[in-house]
């Protein structure tokens, strides 16, 4: 089955890194979207949410995971 994973990150975010990490480490190929300008972050925040600001958020198959608690266990229900 093909994931289809979407990262919303920005530049200097730990945990951001983390997560492409442990998607890179599992080959999961990924789109990132880095909301470090104004109109990618009000576009995220239309689909989000103004409540939502930790980074990284993570979207699979186009429901959102969360951040990067949030993509283990998605990972581990899956069965990665």
């Amino acid at each position: 089955m093909q994931l289809k994973i979407v990262v919303y990150s920005k530049s200097a975010c730990p945990q951001c890194d983390s997560a492409k990490m442990i998607l890179k480490s599992r080959a999961l190929a990924f789109e990132e979207i880095k909301i470090d300008d104004e109109a990618e972050r009000l576009a995220f925040y239309a689909k989000c949410g103004p409540s939502v600001r930790q980074m990284p958020q993570i979207f699979i198959n186009d429901q959102r995971v969360g951040g990067l608690a949030g993509l283990q266990a998605a990972l581990s229900q899956l069965g990665g």
